[in-house]
């Protein structure tokens, strides 16, 4: 086994994280990677491994080809394993995200450990749904086996398969009263893809289908979902916000 097979890591932030008029592009900016060990990171964490590069497979183009090293972080050599879950904990934050997907590949981004922004190869596709990558999931109703509240991105802004993608993010958290009963659900303020807005002010009245927790808090975790298919991260950054 490598030593290094569980070993996190961060590079070089290749895009600025979007900013509010306020803010420096990486003022304050926390990366959740540390290069060297699990620290941050919830265990277990199943397969997840760091490799230097991932291709598509010559033979297969729906799962990568791995080159071992750091830099990369991805679900295992099989492409699916548990969920990652940070220990750092978000409210209101700016995050950056970097991700690639083989072809016909499922994964998400879930800010608090509750609310989902797909991950989904939805390369040249005409129409684009909740579903596709950039949706905000659905919310889901278990006694009625049906998904409801799911918002399609603006536009299809995919890359190919095999093509590293940016998500950049400012997300408002739920806001509670002294009681702890909720005064204002949670709002993706701005989501844009690849470098094009996909979502503006879109509120999600609870957690998205398949959360780590179905409760509602101030503060949760990021979750990156890692069962559902092959995926790599790199260059995850978040900023604390403080919005009105």
């Amino acid at each position: 086994m490598n030593p290094k097979i569980f070993a996190l890591t961060a590079v070089t932030l290749a895009t600025p994280i979007l900013s509010l008029p306020s803010l420096g592009a990486e003022t304050n900016a926390t990366s959740l990677l540390n290069g060297r060990n699990l620290d941050g990171i919830r265990q277990p964490v199943g397969e997840w491994l760091t490799a230097e590069g991932v291709l598509l497979h010559k033979e297969d183009n729906r799962r990568f080809s791995l080159k071992a090293g750091e830099g990369i972080l991805v679900n295992g050599e099989k492409g699916r394993t548990r969920n990652l879950i940070t220990e750092h904990e978000h409210g209101d934050v700016e995050a950056h995200i970097e991700f690639v997907v083989p072809k016909g590949s499922n994964s998400g981004v879930y800010f608090m450990g509750r609310y989902e922004i797909q991950v989904f190869d939805s390369w040249g596709k005409p129409e684009v749904k909740y579903a596709d990558c950039g949706g905000i999931y659905q919310r889901w109703m278990e006694k009625e086996k049906r998904g409801y509240e799911g918002h399609a991105p603006r536009t299809n802004a995919s890359r190919p398969p095999g093509e590293w993608q940016t998500f950049d993010v400012i997300f408002r958290a739920p806001r509670f009263d002294a009681r702890g009963r909720k005064t204002a659900n949670a709002r993706f303020v701005k989501v844009v893809h690849n470098g094009v807005t996909i979502h503006e002010n879109v509120e999600v009245t609870g957690p998205t289908r398949s959360p780590a927790f179905n409760d509602e808090k101030a503060k949760g975790p990021l979750m990156f979902q890692g069962d559902h298919g092959p995926v790599a991260y790199r260059n995850v950054r978040v900023k604390s916000l403080t919005l009105d």
